[in-house]
């Protein structure tokens, strides 16, 4: 395993006393969105994977985990990717586990759910999990979890809301644009791991602070 996967694991193994919380707010995002089969994936993505990815930098901030990134024996470069490796994970983990639930409560309630609609629905909760971590990550590694979660938690909600609003977006309008709004997502994200590394060399980390004091 390369250091970008080592630090995408070290973020899953640090929010794992919280994975009770985490099963709750998923079975809640399930629970609320069950009788909407058609928007359940973008949904779930929305409550649950866009707010839990920045898990580990709330856990990093309560136990001091910045003086263990600085010790570890990778680059800072693969500790902020591997932060967005581990987003990604989740991502991909919760879009998996949505679209088997949404195709299964589709078939229960009776209700027809094509591939083409599924496969809409997959790319627009793309869409919304990368605009959620391409505005939240940046800050968070700049200005850590505690001073920036409000703000790193709400304008990303405002952005997509603001865009499904302004744009109209339904799962049936962009059937057409499948293809560019993937893209789309994976340049967003590219453009905020770059914006992060560079938040990241403006941060005073421990390793630093040290050799300066030296």
């Amino acid at each position: 395993m390369n250091a970008v996967g080592r630090v995408a694991v070290l973020d899953l193994r640090t929010i794992m006393p919280y994975k009770m919380q985490a099963l709750l707010l998923f079975g809640v995002g399930v629970l609320i969105f069950a009788n909407k089969p058609a928007v359940f994936v973008p949904a779930l993505v929305l409550l649950f994977t866009a707010q839990y990815a920045g898990m580990p930098f709330n856990v990093a901030d309560k136990a001091g985990l910045e003086t263990l990134y600085a010790v570890l024996p990778v680059p800072r470069r693969a500790v902020v990717a591997g932060h967005y490796a581990w987003a990604v994970g989740l991502y991909l983990a919760t879009a998996a586990a949505g679209t088997v639930l949404a195709a299964g409560f589709a078939r229960v309630q009776g209700v027809a759910l094509s591939a083409g609609t599924l496969a809409a629905a997959v790319v627009l909760s793309w869409a919304v999990f990368a605009v959620n971590v391409a505005i939240q990550f940046p800050l968070l590694i700049r200005f850590g979890y505690t001073r920036a979660s409000v703000l790193g938690t709400a304008l990303p909600m405002v952005a997509v809301v603001g865009i499904v609003y302004k744009t109209h977006v339904t799962i049936g309008s962009i059937g057409d644009w499948l293809p560019f709004i993937a893209a789309a997502g994976i340049a967003l994200l590219a453009a905020s791991a770059a914006v992060a590394q560079a938040a990241d060399l403006r941060r005073v980390h421990p390793r630093r602070a040290g050799a300066s004091g030296a």
